[in-house]
C-alpha cells in the first residue's frame, strides 16, 4: 500500500486521482506545515523539507516532487494510462509535467511565503514580490494553453497524469479568473477535466461547494 502524505485543498489531490486511476492502494495522512495538528514529525522524517505531496512507496522508499511522482506511477501502471506509450505523446506530456513543477507550481510557494525569498522583507516589497509573481503565474499558464492543444483532454482521448495536474495547480492563486478573462477555451478544457469520473469525486474532497 502506499503512504501519501497531504491534506485538503494542496497537490495531494493530483496524486490520489492518479492513484485512483491506477487502482493502487493507497491511505492518506493528513499532514501540512500549516496545520500545526497534521502529522507533521511523520512527514518530516520522510520529507525534511516538509512538502506534500510526499508518496511513501509499497516498498517503504519516499518520492517527492509531484511531476517525479506523477511520472513514476504512469511508468508503473501503463495500463492505466497516466502518462502515453507512443514517444512523441509522452515527451509533450512529461515536458508539460515539468512545465507546471518548475514555472506554477513553484510560483505559489512565493506568493505563500514572500519572506523566503527577500531578506529583511518589508510590507511593501512583500506586496510587489507578490504581485509580480502573480503576474507571471499567469503569464506561464498563459504560455502552457498556447502550447499544448487539448484532444479533448491534455492527454488525448482520456485525462491522464497531466490532466490531473494542471486541473489542480490551475485552481490556485486567481489562475481560473485570468483564465476566464484571457485563454477562456483552455478554461472550458479544465472545467471539462473537473468532470471526469477520476476528477470530479477527489475534486468534492478537496473543494466542496
Amino acid at each position: 500500500m502506499y503512504t501519501l502524505f497531504g491534506t485538503q485543498g494542496s497537490g495531494s489531490a493530483a496524486i490520489e486521482m492518479a492513484l485512483d486511476a491506477a487502482n493502487a492502494s493507497y491511505k492518506v495522512v493528513r499532514a501540512s506545515s500549516w496545520e500545526s495538528d497534521s502529522a507533521l514529525d511523520s512527514l518530516r522524517q520522510v520529507n525534511p523539507l516538509m512538502q506534500i505531496p510526499t508518496l511513501q512507496l509499497p516498498d517503504g522508499s519516499v518520492l517527492t516532487e509531484s511531476a517525479a511522482i506523477l511520472i513514476h506511477l504512469g511508468l508503473s501502471y501503463p495500463d492505466a494510462k497516466l502518462i502515453s506509450s507512443e514517444p512523441a505523446a509522452r515527451a509533450q506530456m512529461i515536458r508539460g509535467l515539468v512545465y507546471i513543477a518548475a514555472n506554477c507550481y513553484s510560483a505559489i510557494g512565493i506568493l505563500d511565503y514572500p519572506e523566503r525569498w527577500c531578506a529583511d522583507i518589508d510590507d511593501s516589497a512583500r506586496e510587489r514580490i507578490i504581485r509580480g509573481t502573480r503576474q507571471q503565474l499567469h503569464r506561464n499558464w498563459d504560455i502552457f494553453s498556447d502550447v499544448l492543444t487539448a484532444r479533448p483532454y491534455l492527454s488525448g482521448e482520456q485525462p491522464g497524469a497531466l490532466d490531473f495536474f494542471a486541473v489542480v495547480v490551475s485552481k490556485w492563486s486567481g489562475t481560473r479568473a485570468h483564465l476566464q478573462a484571457h485563454r477562456p477555451e483552455f478554461l472550458k478544457t479544465m472545467q471539462l477535466i473537473e468532470r471526469h469520473p477520476l476528477v470530479e469525486p477527489v475534486f468534492a474532497r478537496h473543494w466542496p461547494a
